[in-house]
C-alpha cells in the first residue's frame, strides 16, 4: 500500500503518554476493514494451479523484510534444480497481467518495483488475479510458485504459508502496536486470525547482533518461528552519502545504513513505492552536492529510478540470512512433497 507509515502505529499504549486522537477517530473504520477482510477470506474458494504454492506474506502494513525472504526461498528452491517462479500483484505497476516480467521491456511503472528487482534472479509473474498468474506460471514450466504477499488472499491453495514479522523492538517500537487493525493501527487483520492460517513465522531482525525479544516470541504461541536477519550483500558506498528510501518504514533504512558504517550526511524518507520524478531527484542531488556527498538508496528504490539516474545513485542490496537454515529447508521440502 502506498502510504507514509505513521510511527504512532508501532507504539503500544503502555509506552505512550496519550492515545492519538487520529487513532480514536479511525477505530470504526478499522472494524469495517477487519470484517471485510475476514469475509473475503471465508468466502474464497482456493484454486490449485497445478504446482505447490508457497506464500510469503505480512500480517501488518509497512516493511517487514518480506521481499528478501521471498528471494532467499526462490534461491533455495532453484538450488535444488526446481523451476521456481515468483508471483506478485505488481503494486505500483499499470499491467494487470498475467505477464512475465522482462527487465529489457518493462520498467517499475509497468510491473512494480519489487517484481522488476526480482526478475534479475529468475522468472517473475505479475497478475492482479493471483490464480490466473499462478496458472500462467505453471503453464510456462513452474514447478513451484512463490507468492510474494498474499496472506490475506485465499484465491490460491497454499502448501506453505509464512508470515514475516519485523522483530526490531527498539526505541519503544512494537511490530503490532496496540493490536489495532488498519487504518487505526498496522495490522491487516487481527493477529490471532492471521496466525491461525500460518504454518510458521519468520521473525526478521535488523542485523547479525540483534536478539529476538522474548515477549514478542511469546505472542506466537505454538506457531513455529524461524529467525532471520538482514545482511548486506555489499558494504555501503564509501564517503559521505545522502540516503533516501520510499519503503514501508524508511527510518529503518536510515538506521541500517548507519549501523553498517555508512557516513550519512542526511536522509530523506518517502512513502512506500514512491515514484521519483525529476524534480525530487534534482532536489536530492542538490542536497548531496551541498554535503559533497553521493546518493544511496535501497535496491527496491533503485529499481524505480529513471535509467539515467541509476548511474548517479548507489543501490544498497540486502538479503535474508536464516539462523536455522535446516528448519527452513525442512518446511520447503514438506511443501514440495505433500499431496504428491
Amino acid at each position: 500500500m502506498k502510504l507514509s507509515t505513521p510511527r504512532w502505529w508501532y507504539v503500544r499504549e503502555r509506552d505512550r503518554a496519550a492515545m492519538p486522537m487520529t487513532r480514536i477517530l479511525l477505530k470504526p473504520l478499522s472494524w469495517i476493514w477487519a470484517a471485510v477482510t475476514a469475509r473475503k477470506i471465508a468466502r474464497a474458494i482456493p484454486v490449485d494451479p497445478g504446482a505447490p504454492v508457497i506464500c510469503v506474506g505480512n500480517i501488518t502494513m509497512g516493511g517487514t523484510g518480506k521481499t528478501p525472504v521471498v528471494r532467499e526461498i526462490l534461491a533455495r528452491l532453484r538450488a535444488r534444480g526446481l523451476e521456481a517462479h515468483s508471483l506478485s500483484r505488481g503494486y505500483g505497476g499499470r499491467l494487470r497481467g498475467p505477464v512475465q516480467v522482462d527487465p529489457s521491456l518493462h520498467d517499475a511503472a509497468d510491473v512494480g518495483d519489487e517484481p522488476l528487482m526480482m526478475a534479475t534472479d529468475g522468472p517473475v509473474w505479475v497478475a492482479r488475479d493471483r490464480a490466473e498468474g499462478a496458472r500462467a506460471a505453471v503453464q510456462a514450466g513452474a514447478q513451484a510458485v512463490v507468492m510474494d504477499d498474499g496472506h490475506q488472499n485465499s484465491s490460491l491453495a497454499k502448501r506453505l504459508s509464512l508470515i514475516v514479522v519485523d522483530g526490531e523492538t527498539r526505541d519503544g517500537e512494537w511490530p503490532f502496536g496496540d493490536g489495532a487493525v488498519f487504518p487505526a493501527g498496522p495490522l491487516r487483520e487481527p493477529l490471532a486470525a492471521g496466525l491461525a492460517r500460518a504454518d510458521a513465522v519468520v521473525l526478521m531482525l535488523p542485523n547479525e547482533a540483534a536478539a529476538a525479544d522474548p515477549e514478542l516470541l511469546a505472542l506466537f504461541g505454538a506457531t513455529p518461528v524461524l529467525i532471520a536477519r538482514l545482511a548486506a550483500v555489499t558494504p555501503p558506498p564509501l564517503g559521505p552519502q545522502v540516503g533516501f528510501a520510499g519503503v514501508g518504514k524508511p527510518w529503518k533504512v536510515e538506521r541500517a545504513l548507519k549501523a553498517a558504517g555508512c557516513e550519512l550526511a542526511d536522509f530523506a524518507p518517502f512513502p512506500d513505492h514512491y515514484a521519483y520524478d525529476a524534480a525530487t531527484l534534482n532536489r536530492l542531488a542538490a542536497r548531496a552536492e551541498d554535503f559533497g556527498a553521493g546518493l544511496v538508496t535501497t535496491e527496491k528504490d533503485w529499481a524505480r529510478l529513471p535509467a539515467d539516474w541509476r548511474v548517479r545513485v548507489s543501490a544498497w542490496p540486502v538479503r535474508a540470512k536464516f539462523e536455522d537454515e535446516a528448519a527452513l529447508d525442512a518446511l520447503l521440502s514438506r511443501a514440495m512433497t505433500s499431496a504428491d
